[in-house]
This record gives C-alpha cells, structure tokens and sequence, in this order.
C-alpha cells in the first residue's frame, strides 16, 4: 500500500506535466499561426477545475482522466464558424501550417528531454561501474574472455561509465547482430581489448543479457538479513533482521549473490545458517521452502530480503556530473539515443524480434514512476526524460488518431495539393481507433502480468 501511496501520486504528477507539455507545443504554435483556440484541456472528460481568459476568451481545463489531454481549436468540420472567423479555422490553413502545429507537440517533448536529461547531469548521474560478474562458460561472455571483476569502458571506442550506459550501448548493438571490440580493464589495472561476436543473441532485450552471461559484479561482502518474511522458512527458524550469513552447511558465501543460488539449489532441503549475531557465531537449522519458478523448476526459498553492508558497494558507485555548457550536448545526445533505439525497439517489436511484454501501460509506468520519486529527484527527472521521448516516438506513429497519422494526412495533401476524401479519412481513424486500443489493451494485459508475477 505504501508503494502505490508515492506511485500514483508520481504518476499523476509525471503524466500531468508532460501532457500539459505536449498540449502546449500544439497550443503556441497554433497562436502564432494566427488559429484560434477555443480550449486547453489537460485531461479528457468532464471539467473539475478551469477559466477563461478574460482577453483571448480561450477555456483553461483540468479535466477528469488524467490520461492525455487535448487543443480545440476553430474548425468548420467540427461546428459552424461564422464569416467573419472563417480565416482563422484550423482547416483553412495551408497544410504546412498543419503539419507544424500537429509537430510541435511531440517536437516540445522531445525539447523538455533534453532540458530533463541537462538538468540530470547537472545534478550528476549516479551508477555502479560496468564491472562485470563471473559468466556462465556457456555465455557468450565467458567464450570471449570476460572475467569476474572485469570492468567495461569503452564499446567501439565509445567510452563507457556505469551500468546504464553498458546496458544501453549492447541492446543498440545487440539489434545490429554484428561483432563488437570491447575496451576492458582488469582486476590488475591492465586493458586489453576483447571482441565480443552479438551475431547469434537475440533482439529482445529480456533476453539479451541471459545470453550474454552479463551482470554486475558483486564485491566480496558478508550477506545480511535485511528483512524477514513473515510465515517464512526463515522465520519459522529463527532468523532476525541484521543477521550476517557466513556461510551455507559449512561453505562460506562472500556476497549475495552467492547465498541466494545457493538457497535456491537447495529446494525442501534442511541447511545450516552460520550466522554472525550481536558479535557471537552461531548455527541455524533451516527447513527451506520449495516454489516453482516461471520454468516450473522447484527452487528453495528461505523468505527474506538480503542485503549487504552498503560501505562494501562504495568503491563500485560512480558518479557523472556535467557543467552547463558540458551538459548541452551530453543531454542532446541522451535524447537522440533514447530515441532512435525506442523507434528500433518498436520496430523490431512490428517484425516479432522482441517480444510484446516490453510495451508497458499505466500501472507500470505508474510503479516506474514511484520508484524513481523514491529515489531521488536525479532519478524522477530522468524518468520523466524517458517518458517525454517515449510519448514523442508514439505520437509519431503513422496512426490516424494520433499525430503522426495526421501529419501523414496533411503531408499527402501537400503534395497532391488536394486533400484525401472523406470516406479514406474517416476509415482511417476507424483503423486508427483499433489499433490504439488494441494497443491499449496489450499494455493492461502486460500490467496484469506484471502484477501476478
């Protein structure tokens, strides 16, 4: 309850500002194009909140669902227009004026990324560095010669400087389906290149890291218990919150990590819990839990959250901070990123390379959204950052309903210097109207998913 306490209120708050940004690209340009506008509305449905200018007579709206919002503005096919307020009606402008009204919404979008994504590095991006765990052999970067303890800086010369930027660099990478040289700085300080071949890995982000035998590494460090489950293997024991585990039937376990495969090897199973508390050893016994996992494996479960003594993580936090003028391009490139691979993604998405369960509704985006908050104001801006880009990229999808299918109206009779006729354009925004709540209704269905596990 106390998740959804700070996510909804986040992402009201998120999905508020960056629709009213939207709305308002639409809105200035369309002014300065001498259109006349009747209503600013962020939110569809009924009023709860608004005004009206006393000189310009346009209607302020916050409306009832907070799911997007919308410009009226003057238009002879949605009313009568008297004589006199005919030149100043949205369908009597030429098609160029259109298209640079309907652009500018998603075009201030992508604006407010950059200034997000500025603002982040100004106030310094937080990360681990793109220190690498031991690989499966099996992995594709255990074949290659990556280590434990390796860290990534550069792809292809491209400098690398936290986990994000090595998670992003191999996704763009891994959708070209080509080999790629590594820069790579040993646990002894030494670099050496190291060329890692992306042809066989799978488009799908969800699965490219399983494939690449990719994840952070983990300093050596005691485990501990940071909480314990109720009605829990650990529990019914005799766990406690700030136990330190040392080890599993006599086999110490350095980090993490290493205790939870271990847990999870061990399904029903009794084991022995060397714990360190209040300064004494003492052993354990623990009868774990066994649950199926999403293969329909048994796996163990003990039932508590581990954590580690968060000095043990200090020399693997990294820290990116820009000056202004340094954070203009930085920002600017953040955004070009982002965006060509979410156009990628979305394409591969079309051709069935990656999985439709990456496409995310509202109560994830929501969840997204109280975590970030939770986090830290770098972490809500960046995500506001992501959501702006990503409302831009789909308000440009060739779809009638959205602007991108207008745009591609207006831009056809542009060149046949005549519009399209009504019948094509009214089936247009049928087909439209289809695919976005099919669209819509794969989104709540991946939630759901979410949701249940």
């Amino acid at each position: 309850m106390s998740d959804w306490l700070m996510s909804v209120p986040a992402f009201i708050v998120a999905i508020g500002l960056l629709v009213a940004v939207h709305e308002y690209g639409h809105f200035w340009v369309a002014r300065r194009m001498g259109v006349k506008v009747l209503r600013y509305s962020i939110g569809f449905g009924h009023r709860i909140w608004g005004f009206t200018g006393r000189r310009s007579g346009i209607e302020y709206w916050l409306s009832a669902i907070p799911l997007g919002g919308y410009v009226k503005m003057l238009d002879e096919r949605e009313g009568e227009v008297a004589e006199a307020d005919k030149p100043y009606a949205f369908n009597r402008q030429h098609p160029a004026r259109r298209i640079a009204i309907v652009a500018a919404g998603p075009g201030v979008n992508f604006l407010f990324a950059i200034a997000a994504y500025w603002l982040v590095f100004m106030i310094g991006v937080a990360g681990i560095k793109p220190m690498i765990a031991a690989a499966p052999e099996a992995s594709l970067a255990a074949q290659a010669g990556l280590r434990a303890g390796d860290e990534i800086v550069a792809i292809d010369d491209r400098p690398i400087e936290n986990w994000e930027d090595l998670r992003l660099g191999l996704i763009e990478r891994g959708l070209d389906g080509q080999a790629i040289d590594l820069d790579v700085r040993g646990g002894d300080g030494d670099t050496r290149d190291v060329r890692l071949d992306l042809s066989d890995v799978p488009a799908d982000p969800e699965k490219l890291f399983d494939r690449l035998g990719l994840a952070p590494y983990q300093p050596p460090a005691t485990p501990l218990i940071a909480e314990v489950l109720p009605d829990s293997a650990a529990s019914r024991a005799g766990v406690k919150q700030g136990d330190e585990i040392q080890a599993v039937d006599g086999q110490t376990v350095d980090t993490p990590q290493a205790l939870v495969d271990r847990i999870k090897s061990s399904p029903g199973a009794r084991v022995v819990l060397t714990v360190e508390r209040d300064g004494a050893s003492r052993e354990i016994p623990v009868t774990l839990d066994s649950v199926d996992n999403d293969a329909g494996e048994a796996q163990g479960r003990l039932g508590a959250q581990i954590g580690v003594d968060s000095q043990a993580w200090e020399s693997m936090r990294t820290t990116r901070q820009l000056g202004p003028l340094a954070a203009i391009p930085a920002a600017v490139a953040k955004t070009w990123e982002v965006s060509a691979l979410t156009v990628r993604l979305m394409g591969r998405m079309v051709t069935g390379e990656v999985s439709w369960r990456n496409v995310s509704g509202p109560i994830q985006i929501a969840n997204y959204a109280g975590q970030s908050a939770s986090i830290g104001l770098e972490a809500f801006v960046g995500f506001l950052a992501l959501v702006s880009v990503s409302l831009a990229v789909l308000n440009l999808l060739p779809i009638p309903v959205l602007d991108g299918g207008h745009l591609l109206y207006y831009s056809i009779e542009w060149i046949r210097g005549r519009p399209l006729s009504e019948a094509v354009q009214v089936a247009g925004q049928q087909v439209g109207m289809v695919a976005l709540l099919m669209l819509m209704t794969l989104a709540f269905y991946n939630d759901i998913l979410r949701l249940l596990g």
